[in-house]
């Protein structure tokens, strides 16, 4: 019997998924690897940055576990190359620093998740998990697109447009602002914005969505978007005018 479910199993003719392990311990990446496949998943190992980085540029993958604290170039090096290259391949953080400044730092620079060490495998798998499935066409609009205004959102395609130019985005910064689009005249409190990112039971704070909201604004105000996300104190966010 195994613990694999039908939601991690890429569906019938698609190729698998693959997942980037980088952490300078090589138990880890044995352990990782061993719980990645036994839910369907490949993987790949890089044990510092400049490996990660190189493995990327030859080979992408669909998502990049990072240990923050490695040798030659760390993980939140790798993250800031990666988003000022405009990629956008999830990354979830791996770290033995619990402080919430950290995680807030780890999702600012364009992080999508961060788990804590120790950690528990099957928790980590569960993690990327969600986000791969966010990757996989899973759409919570019945049409491909989004529009308000000037904002577009290619819910197929993953990319969102001001006055038809690219904003480029994370996964979790799209899927957040594709839940504000969606219900536009709604406001959504920050614990329904987690569950709509991550599902209901994992440990993420309110500054984590904070952290995105604020990504989200600077990434819109370098277009000259200045009015996409509105905040009601106390409440939560809703999807702004969008008329720039």
């Amino acid at each position: 019997m195994t613990d694999r479910t039908m939601t991690d199993l890429p569906a019938p003719g698609t190729p698998p998924r693959k997942v980037l392990v980088v952490d300078d311990d090589p138990h880890i990446r044995q352990l990782l690897a061993f719980a990645f496949a036994k839910a369907g998943i490949a993987t790949v190992e890089a044990s510092d940055g400049e490996e990660a980085l190189a493995t990327l540029a030859e080979d992408p993958a669909d998502l990049v576990i990072l240990d923050i604290n490695m040798p030659r170039m760390d993980g939140l090096e790798v993250c800031r190359r990666l988003r000022a290259s405009h990629s956008a391949v999830p990354i979830l953080f791996l770290s033995s620093r619990d402080e919430e400044i950290d995680r807030v730092l780890g999702i600012e620079l364009g992080a999508d998740d961060y788990v804590v060490k120790p950690f528990s495998p099957r928790e980590v798998v569960a993690r990327a998990g969600a986000i791969l499935r966010r990757t996989a066409g899973q759409v919570a609009a019945a049409s491909p697109n989004l529009v308000r205004n000037r904002l577009r959102l290619d819910t197929a395609g993953w990319q969102a447009f001001w006055n038809d130019r690219e904003v480029i985005l994370t996964v979790s910064e799209f899927s957040l602002l594709m839940a504000l689009a969606a219900a536009p005249a709604r406001v959504q409190s920050r614990e329904t914005l987690i569950d709509r990112l991550h599902g209901p039971g994992f440990a993420v704070t309110d500054r984590t969505i904070d952290s995105h909201i604020r990504n989200l604004r600077r990434k819109f105000a370098e277009h000259g978007a200045l009015d996409v996300i509105e905040t009601r104190a106390g409440i939560g966010y809703r999807l702004g005018p969008c008329t720039g």
